[in-house]
């Protein structure tokens, strides 16, 4: 069966993150989901660039087996005001599914949520200090706790997303995936 993600979106999100993260998965097969947290089905990224959507939060139905929360300051505080958002991360974690998050997004989204406490996590280098004291920060590109996955930017993106591949799929296709798109 198909693993499937949501890759959750908002006005202010990363587009380089969003956008690899939608890339690699979809070589890896599997069913990645760009959703919009807002009321418009085109999001308008930190840097200008519109992606479209498949649908909104309101429509999804059923837990995915990961979600992906893309930085950009804007966009991870416009997730943060989403109790959907909130609620959806939550779900996911008593369901052990993989949280995947990058960049603002650790620290500004997930920090809102119970997912941090006593693991380890990475972010955007700076934010640290908006983890609860519950949060071991570790300065490295990608860190794995049990089901989640944190990274630290738009420079560390391949990795974040090759480690989400690893997660649902395994080793054989990541490597796959790395040589195809020449990853060092």
């Amino acid at each position: 069966m198909k693993k499937k993600t949501l890759i959750l979106l908002a006005d202010g999100s990363e587009e380089t993150e969003a956008v690899i993260c939608i890339d690699f998965l979809r070589r890896a097969n599997i069913e990645v989901s760009a959703v919009s947290v807002g009321e418009n089905d085109v999001v308008c990224c930190s840097r200008g660039v519109k992606i479209k959507t498949d649908m909104r939060i309101s429509e999804v139905k059923e837990l995915p087996d990961a979600i992906v929360l893309p930085g950009g300051m804007e966009g991870t505080e416009n997730l943060a005001k989403s109790k959907k958002v909130i609620d959806l991360i939550e779900k996911c974690f008593d369901e052990k599914k993989i949280i995947a998050a990058i960049c603002a997004a650790p620290a500004i989204v997930l920090s809102r949520s119970k997912v941090l406490d006593n693991r380890k996590a990475t972010c955007y280098p700076g934010l640290e200090g908006k983890f609860k004291d519950k949060t071991m920060y570790i300065d490295k590109d990608v860190i794995v706790d049990d089901n989640i996955i944190t990274s630290q930017g738009p420079g560390t993106a391949v990795y974040f997303a090759l480690e989400i591949i690893r997660q649902l799929r395994d080793e054989n296709v990541t490597d796959a995936i790395r040589k195809e798109t020449l990853v060092k």
